[in-house]
């Protein structure tokens, strides 16, 4: 029996899993996909929000605050890229200024540092590209951009290597109290433990309402984005948001820290949990949205366009904690935006409630660093021709867009938690994020699937099993 069982291997899960490794426990990651990171995580806006919008008093405005603020020394340990960009929510001669005193008010009663309010001349000064309608602006210093694929496999190869055990490819049937823990039924048999973690994100109100008398529900709010080409990079260097709705904080134009350009996203409350399809319509209000923020945005370097999934819970604000009638049962459920700025610190208050349930001691073996996959692109063209020297994989390469090499395909594929499939390898070296969408390196990427994991090119995928490429020889079709 383990002690602990965390349900869902996205971002919130893995960082209660990272916590929990600092413990000495046995405690084990329960995730339905073939990867980590392919749920509401990897379709997102990477932005770490300063923590001004969220209702003074709220969860959602307390871990925001706290997570924003770990988020540097995370990333030097864990080695993934964030940068403090800063933000501005601008506003526009026909919205009211009272909104962005509100917001201004709430931040420093959340305690965001260095809020202040700017006129047009001092936007004009950070972002020359700003809209000709925008007046003035919140400005939020402590604002930033991070990679949440980056972030997430971080925090879960360190849980890894710290011992905690990951269960992919197994999906959650059934949760039910089983004499002083829970047992949890799957697709590959039934796992006990003595206390759970909800983190299944969309999904963690059917979880939780297995257990809990006291129901929740969590709505699917669908966003859709644009990603444009680098060669647009550097249209803004701060997060232009606008001001937010009651549907969220409407549409942002920011920069990414690979040095893209993001737009998006929409907010569509839709009833189907996988339903991250993009439409017609949502893609095409993005442009005519955004230049209400920013002007002559490029549209036409679109690359890519992508949807994801927020959990939206009625109550508006995160769930978290033990369930009142599910003693061991833990939830960590509607965790929308701020989500992914929170997630440092829902790791730590998860992780703080279930030691204090255990009595876990602390293990002093315990060790919170972890090296990201190699970046030669970061290296000078001495130490580059140095490594290829000693391992020429790094001077072939596969990715011709952005620049990846094979080295880092393998370092992907053979680290702990490590790629199988053609979306993994993209999430973790962005072979194929680049003009071509992988038109040219995609069967380079399978001929090193099929050599490395190892397996038959036949059952080289996408993403997780069923997602097949290959189905026969040409001549026989």
């Amino acid at each position: 029996m383990y002690d602990v069982a965390i349900i869902g291997g996205g971002v919130i899960g893995s960082a209660i899993a990272r916590e929990l490794s600092k413990k000495k426990v046995n405690a084990v990651v329960i995730e339905r996909e073939q990867d980590l990171c392919c749920g509401t995580t990897k379709a997102n806006s990477a932005i770490i929000h300063g923590g001004y919008d969220a209702k003074p008093g709220s969860l959602k405005a307390k871990l925001n605050v706290e997570g924003n603020g770990m988020f540097d020394k995370l990333s030097e340990d864990l080695d993934f890229p964030f940068k403090r960009n800063g933000s501005l929510v601008v506003r526009t001669a026909d919205q009211d200024r009272a909104v962005l005193d509100e917001l201004y008010d709430q931040g420093i009663k959340n305690g965001v540092p260095d809020l202040k309010i700017i006129d047009r001349d001092e936007i004009l000064k950070m972002e020359p590209n700003i809209a000709d309608e925008v007046v003035d602006a919140l400005y939020v210093p402590t604002g930033g951009i991070v990679c949440p694929f980056h972030l997430n496999y971080a925090l879960a190869e360190n849980a890894a290597d710290n011992g905690v055990e990951f269960k992919l490819s197994t999906e959650v049937k059934n949760v039910k109290k089983a004499g002083e823990g829970y047992a949890i039924e799957t697709n590959d048999g039934t796992i006990e433990a003595k206390t759970v973690v909800n983190a299944a994100g969309v999904y963690a109100d059917e979880i939780h309402n297995m257990v809990s008398g006291k129901k929740i529900h969590i709505v699917a709010r669908r966003g859709q984005y644009c990603l444009l080409d680098k060669t647009a990079g550097n249209h803004v260097s701060h997060t232009i948001f606008q001001l937010p709705s009651k549907m969220g904080k409407g549409v942002l134009v920011t920069p990414t820290v690979h040095g893209n350009l993001l737009v998006g996203p929409t907010a569509e409350d839709v009833d189907n949990k996988e339903g991250v399809n993009t439409t017609g319509d949502g893609l095409g209000s993005l442009g005519a949205t955004a230049a209400r923020s920013v002007k002559n945005v490029p549209m036409r370097s679109v690359i890519t366009s992508f949807a994801g999934l927020r959990a939206h819970e009625d109550d508006g604000d995160f769930i978290l904690g033990e369930a009142e009638d599910a003693p061991g049962f833990f939830d960590a459920a509607g965790i929308e935006s701020p989500g992914l700025s929170s997630a440092p610190a829902i790791g730590v208050m998860i992780a703080g409630l279930v030691s204090d349930k255990l009595g876990l001691a602390d293990d002093p073996d315990f060790n919170g660093k972890r090296k990201g996959i190699l970046n030669p692109s970061n290296m000078s063209i001495e130490e580059r021709n140095e490594l290829i020297k000693k391992n020429p994989a790094y001077g072939q390469i596969i990715c011709r867009c952005e620049s990846i090499s094979e080295g880092e395909i393998l370092d992907a594929i053979h680290r702990t938690l490590g790629a199988k499939d053609l979306d993994g390898v993209k999430r973790r070296t962005r072979a194929g994020m680049g003009r071509c969408q992988a038109g040219f390196c995609s069967p380079r990427v399978m001929e090193i699937l099929e050599r490395e994991v190892p397996m038959s090119a036949f059952d080289v995928t996408k993403n997780g099993p069923d997602a097949k490429i290959v189905f026969g020889y040409n001549k026989q079709i």
